[in-house]
């Protein structure tokens, strides 16, 4: 690892808000303790607010604030990958909004392979795998601003739609289709929506609240929930089968 990256990675650890041991910094970047002190030693001499001592940890007495770009190769890679992947499977202002961003990224790449050094090793094709999903800007724009949307969702299997209003929640990609999860208004519960199986969505014209149990967090902490019931079962049942006589 360049120093330059171990010192980010060193600022990086202290950024988290407690107290960092020498030691443990030698262990998880693979230097020597003395190493991390010199490094230590330096990042203080450039202004870095740092205080402790040797043998007992350091900490940041005051935030810091880093430059918007300090990224590695690899990282270059990784960045312009999903971008790539999000432009070719996203609705039409999040797709100009990633064609942007990769000209951003051509533009600060790391001088050493340039813009084409950063993208040359990777790329990702997404587009043929991924459904069409004509309503994911207006999705996206409910989620962000609370809106309610009347949707006529066509359900998979036996292709029957309903006609409902849904309080979207959040948007989200499985890497072949977009879904919304939701507060169904007519089925009373949450819902997951294929985006690409609705055929009509338009703003209804009223907001919806900030209501405990129909938040997203509430339905996360319901499927986290489901998880452990069934994982416990399943352990339960286990226990419960005959062994066998040798």
């Amino acid at each position: 690892m360049r120093r330059t990256d171990r010192l980010f990675a060193i600022l990086q650890r202290f950024r988290r808000g407690h107290t960092v041991r020498g030691r443990d910094l030698a262990a998880s970047l693979g230097v020597s303790l003395r190493t991390i002190y010199r490094d230590i030693d330096t990042l203080i001499a450039s202004g870095i607010p740092i205080e402790g001592a040797r043998g007992v940890g350091y900490m940041l007495r005051a935030p810091i604030f880093l430059p918007p770009l300090a990224l590695t190769d690899d990282e270059f890679r990784a960045l312009r990958l999903g971008v790539e992947v999000l432009r070719q499977t996203s609705d039409p202002t999040l797709a100009q909004a990633a064609d942007d961003l990769l000209d951003k990224i051509a533009a600060v790449a790391p001088a050493a392979g340039g813009a084409h050094g950063a993208r040359a090793a990777i790329s990702g094709y997404a587009a043929a795998f991924a459904a069409p999903c004509v309503h994911l800007s207006t999705v996206r724009a409910a989620v962000a601003a609370r809106d309610v949307l009347t949707i006529t969702y066509r359900r998979l299997g036996d292709e029957e739609e309903t006609t409902r209003a849904m309080w979207p929640l959040q948007a989200e990609f499985w890497g072949r289709v977009w879904t919304c999860t939701a507060w169904c208004e007519l089925r009373r519960d949450f819902r997951a929506f294929r985006i690409d199986r609705i055929v009509h969505c338009t703003p209804a014209g009223r907001r919806f609240p900030d209501q405990p149990g129909r938040r997203y967090a509430d339905y996360l902490a319901r499927m986290r929930a489901e998880s452990a019931a069934s994982t416990r079962a399943a352990a339960s049942s286990a226990d419960d089968e005959p062994s066998e006589d040798p």
